[in-house]
């Protein structure tokens, strides 16, 4: 009889057990659902919301193709580097993947991806604009400029761990909260279609005053500079330079070494007006670089030295504003002249 009571009061706890356990079963798929939708939602209006910038267009491009130069630098080099310019010079194919924005950290990523996905390049030209180096990279949404745009990969993990992943968490949960609902929800039908049918053409991306290229340049549409001064320039001490940008340029010329991938710096022209109103800040500036890159063993273009300051005008005609950015024309026949120094460098 006790043996029979025994196994009875088992088996009752054995059930009380279970049925106590169903509610934490319950309650855990639950959870799992509601996290599933809430991914699929998020998912959705990066989807619906995230535009196509020029960026999707560039990192498809390297991802997809190997291109025998790499142009890496800010929106001078964006702006004043026509690859395909350069390309009938030197017979080498290249692709701008310069942006205002853009920080030797984000230069290193961006290089890994390409060796990962098997488009290693064989040399990297990178712009290097004074003002990049004494600042540090913004908060928001310039850090999803690129990364957004990689496809899954080590690099695109690498990215998030060491980048995004320390910004705002609007920046990784709501990656369009810093583009205007009320541009981009008229848009909505367009960028899905965009998405969807994977359309990379370049024509979309030309507006009023500039033209976007399947090069990676982009060519700006001359304007009336006769009023432009540099009295609302900043200037570049040698002091207010961020130590971190150094840093991450070292990471990107050890990276392009242990790869055997060629690096060239270049500067391009500044207008003579800028040139001139911050002599004293941009004479030290130069030295600076010139003992860097004599340092790190790598040749450094700079339109703006001695050497090289002959080579393409200086004249505010040939720019857009004052603080570098050349007319499509100008940019053309300066790309001509980069070319020819690069075979020399």
């Amino acid at each position: 009889m006790r043996s029979f009571n025994a196994a009875k009061e088992a088996s009752a706890s054995s059930e009380g057990r279970g049925t106590a356990q169903r509610p934490v079963r319950r309650k855990r798929i639950l959870l799992a659902v509601l996290f599933a939708a809430a991914v699929c939602i998020l998912f959705a209006l990066d989807y619906a919301l995230y535009p196509c910038t020029f960026i999707r267009n560039d990192i498809h491009a390297v991802t997809t193709e190997t291109f025998d130069d790499i142009y890496m630098g800010t929106s001078h080099g964006k702006i004043n580097i026509d690859p395909d310019v350069a390309a009938s010079v030197t017979g080498r194919s290249g692709h701008n993947l310069c942006v205002g924005g853009e920080y030797p950290q984000d230069c290193v990523y961006m290089l890994k991806l390409m060796i990962e996905t098997g488009h290693r390049p064989k040399r990297i030209i990178y712009e290097i604009s004074p003002g990049y180096l004494v600042r540090e990279k913004e908060e928001g949404n310039n850090y999803l400029l690129f990364y957004h745009e990689f496809p899954l990969s080590r690099a695109k993990l690498s990215y998030f761990w060491h980048s995004v992943s320390k910004t705002n968490f609007r920046t990784m949960f709501f990656p369009w909260y810093e583009y205007p609902l009320s541009v981009e929800l008229p848009k909505i039908a367009e960028t899905v279609a965009v998405k969807w049918n994977r359309d990379y053409s370049a024509e979309r991306l030309k507006t009023a005053s500039q033209e976007y290229f399947a090069s990676g340049f982009i060519g700006r549409y001359a304007v009336d500079t006769s009023n432009l001064t540099a009295d609302d320039l900043t200037p570049a001490p040698v002091s207010a330079i961020v130590p971190e940008n150094m840093e991450a340029l070292k990471d990107l010329i050890r990276l392009c070494k242990e790869e055997g991938i060629d690096f060239t710096a270049v500067t391009t022209p500044l207008p003579l007006e800028n040139l001139q109103k911050f002599s004293e800040d941009y004479k030290e500036l130069f030295e600076y670089l010139g003992a860097y890159f004599e340092q790190m063993q790598v040749p450094w273009v700079n339109f703006n030295d001695q050497a090289h300051f002959n080579l393409f005008t200086h004249d505010m005609a040939a720019f857009t504003d004052m603080d570098g950015h050349m007319n499509i024309d100008a940019a053309r026949a300066f790309s001509g002249v980069l070319a020819t120094q690069l075979g020399k460098a």
